[in-house]
This record gives structure tokens, C-alpha cells and sequence, in this order.
């Protein structure tokens, strides 16, 4: 067999779940997201890129196949037998692979909006909430960021004030994902004194009174909407507060693992996307009369990619294992993150230099990819302020 036979590049793309780590369960749930991923998503992604949106039956559609509900309770529509950090892992990887971020965060805010609800939540409000955001029915999301007050959540200033059965919230927040389009956002807001004791997280509707929305054009995720959200005297009964009052602290940096893992993940896949198309690429164009991948300088952009997605992965995988085992994790999971960011920075430039004017085309996955590095490097904490998270955890 030749060197280039042997060559398992196409194992750097095809993501192996080889044993111990993965079972049955995770190779089964990787097999049937990525056939419906491909039936009912990716024909669409360059048409709901342009247009800005993710149509609702789209919210349904990956309802019904149990993406939404995936590792929330059965009681409320979902499906949390079995289901472990791997499975969240092989989500984002496979979203990551469609390399479409902004149709993945449209279909995925209730990832970050939902779970303070079932953590905090009376059962009342999560009976009346979970199943509908579960059946694709209503959308859910997370406001926290603030124009004065990004990873700096202790600073926010959004105030509620208690009022009779409620709270009245007068602010701004921004930057907020699916904020146009959103039924409930879960809102960091302010009911005691400064720093990370007076936060409190209140569950809003967002068809109440006294909120406006503004929508934010943005480079990248442009299937996903991104709003400033303006309270001014709205109300939230007393009965949508998550959690204790001043006790939102907790739930928000809870959070934010979540979401910096399945960002991380989800950076390894758009790098494997990256890794594919340049492979693909290198395979079939032809210049100075051979194929591109018989030149050296290429062949050496390809392997610089195929390790650094491997060393990757296999950071992701030993995560994913600690989270699972109920280990610390949370600085492990910001230098991933910091890590995956980095990552696929380097696969877009590098895929986009291999692939040359291809990768500038609009519709194509590279182009796409290249205009989500920037959002993947700063949101859910940027590279600065993970690595000092990190510090700060390890006791530096």
C-alpha cells in the first residue's frame, strides 16, 4: 500500500467515536443527527443566510426529531435517559461540520436560555415554558451582556426593581442572540447592591409592555438574529424569578461551561469542515500540471490542520470525560475554548489559501466560516478574558 493510501486524512474529517469512550448510543445519535442534518438542513443554509432568518418550521422540524429536547426531562417533552456530555459533544461537532454558525446558534439559543429555567425555575413555570420551547413551539434565550458590561457580569447595571407581585426592568442589553425573534429571554438583571450579590435572572416575556427590540447587522451568523433589547418599565411577575433573588450569579457562570464547551466543540467541527473542503480541493484541482496536493507547500498546510484538529479533539474528549465523571472542570473548559477559537482561525485561513478565490465565493462553507472566526473568538468570553479565568482557577 503507498504512503498516500494509507494516509487516513479522511479519518481527520469522518469523526471515529472509537471505544471505550463512545458506546452504541453515541455512534447511533451521531448517525441520525448527520442524516437529518443533511435531509433537513444544509439544502437551506445559503438561502437562510441570506435571508437573514431560520424559517419556524425549521424550530419544529428539529424538534420533532429530538435535537431540542436532547438531555432535558421527559416529564417536559425531552429525552434525558442515557444522555451524557458526549452526546452535547457529537451535537456541536456535527453543527460544526455543517459549517453554517449562524443556522446552528438560530436553532440553539434554547441551549443557553432554557437550562436556568430547570435549574431555577418553580415547577409551575417550568411545566408552563420547557415544553413548549421543547416542542419548537417557542424560542427561548439568554440576555446577559450589557453595553457597559460584557464577561464582567458583576457589573451589570439593568435594574429590577420589586413592586408589588413583581419587578419592573428598566436598561439595556445587547448583543443578544435570537433577541429579535426570542418568546422568553432569561434577563441578568440587578435587585441588589453592586457586584455579583445583587444579580438576580429573571425569566421575561418578551410580548410584555415596556420592552422595544433593535436589530444588530452583524459579519458572521447572519442566519441568526442579533438584538439590543430596551426595558422601560417592563413587568415580570414575581413568580419568573429563577432561582433565589440575588442568587443569579451561580446560574449564569453555570452556564457559561455549557456554553463555551459546545463552542468549543463546535470550532473543532467547523476546523474539520476547513480540513475537508481543503482536502477535497487539493484532491481534484490540478496546477503546473499535477494535482494541487502533489505540492509540498500544500501537503504541509493539510498536515499542520490534520494534527492540530487531533490534538484538539482529543483535549475535547478528555473534557467532555471529566465533565462526565463530575470532575472540575472550568478551566479546562476556557483554555479549550481559547484553544478551538485559535484553531479555527488557523483551518479557515489555511482552507481559504488552498481553495484561493473558491473560498471567497458567497455560499461556500469556507467563506462562511471565515466570517464566524471573529464571533467564535469573543462570544461566551473572549480568548483575553478565558485564559484569566483560567489563571485565577488554577491558582496562578
Amino acid at each position: 500500500m503507498s504512503e498516500r493510501a494509507a494516509l487516513p486524512l479522511d479519518d481527520a474529517v469522518e469523526l471515529r467515536l472509537d471505544p471505550p469512550l463512545y458506546d452504541d448510543s453515541h455512534r447511533s445519535w451521531q448517525e441520525s443527527l448527520r442524516r437529518f442534518l443533511e435531509a433537513e438542513i444544509a439544502p437551506h443554509v445559503g438561502a437562510w443566510d441570506e435571508a437573514g432568518e431560520v424559517p419556524v418550521e425549521a424550530h419544529r422540524a428539529c424538534a420533532a426529531f429530538g435535537l431540542t429536547g436532547l438531555g432535558y426531562p421527559e416529564a417536559y417533552g425531552g429525552c434525558s435517559e442515557g444522555v451524557d456530555a458526549l452526546h452535547h459533544v457529537i451535537t456541536s461537532l456535527e453543527w460544526g461540520l455543517l459549517g453554517a454558525g449562524g443556522v446552528a446558534t438560530a436553532l440553539s439559543t434554547h441551549a443557553i436560555g432554557l437550562p436556568p429555567v430547570l435549574a431555577g425555575g418553580s415547577e409551575d413555570l417550568k411545566a408552563r415554558v420547557a415544553p413548549r420551547v421543547i416542542s419548537g413551539d417557542a424560542i427561548i434565550g439568554l440576555a446577559v451582556t450589557e453595553p457597559g458590561a460584557g464577561s464582567d457580569v458583576a457589573g451589570l447595571a439593568t435594574r429590577a426593581e420589586a413592586d408589588g407581585d413583581g419587578f419592573v426592568l428598566r436598561g439595556e442589553k445587547t448583543y443578544i442572540s435570537g433577541g429579535m425573534r426570542a418568546d422568553y429571554l432569561a434577563v441578568a438583571v440587578r435587585t441588589g447592591d453592586s457586584g455579583a450579590g445583587g444579580v438576580s435572572l429573571l425569566l421575561v416575556d418578551m410580548d410584555s409592555p415596556g420592552i422595544t427590540r433593535s436589530p444588530l447587522p452583524k459579519q458572521g451568523w447572519w442566519a441568526s438574529d442579533t438584538a439590543s433589547i430596551h426595558f422601560d418599565g417592563a413587568r415580570v411577575p414575581t413568580a419568573n424569578l429563577l432561582g433565589p433573588l440575588h442568587g443569579g450569579f451561580p446560574l449564569i457562570m453555570r452556564n457559561f461551561n455549557t456554553e463555551r464547551l459546545a463552542m468549543a466543540a463546535t470550532a473543532i467541527g467547523s476546523s474539520r469542515r476547513c480540513l475537508a473542503d481543503a482536502v477535497a480541493w487539493a484532491r481534484e484541482r490540478r496546477t503546473f500540471g499535477r494535482r494541487l496536493a502533489d505540492h509540498q507547500v500544500i501537503r504541509h498546510k493539510l498536515m499542520d490542520m490534520y494534527r492540530q484538529i487531533a490534538a484538539a479533539q482529543a483535549w475535547l474528549e478528555q473534557v467532555a470525560g471529566r465533565l462526565r465523571a463530575g470532575l472540575p472542570v472550568a478551566a479546562d473548559i476556557a483554555l479549550l475554548k481559547v484553544q478551538a477559537s485559535l484553531l479555527m482561525e488557523f483551518c479557515a485561513r489555511e482552507a481559504s489559501q488552498i481553495l484561493g478565490g473558491a473560498s471567497y465565493i458567497r455560499g461556500t462553507a469556507i467563506e462562511r466560516i471565515y466570517r464566524e472566526v471573529r464571533v467564535v473568538a469573543i462570544g461566551g468570553g473572549s480568548e483575553e478574558i478565558l485564559k484569566d479565568l483560567a489563571a485565577r482557577q488554577t491558582g496562578v
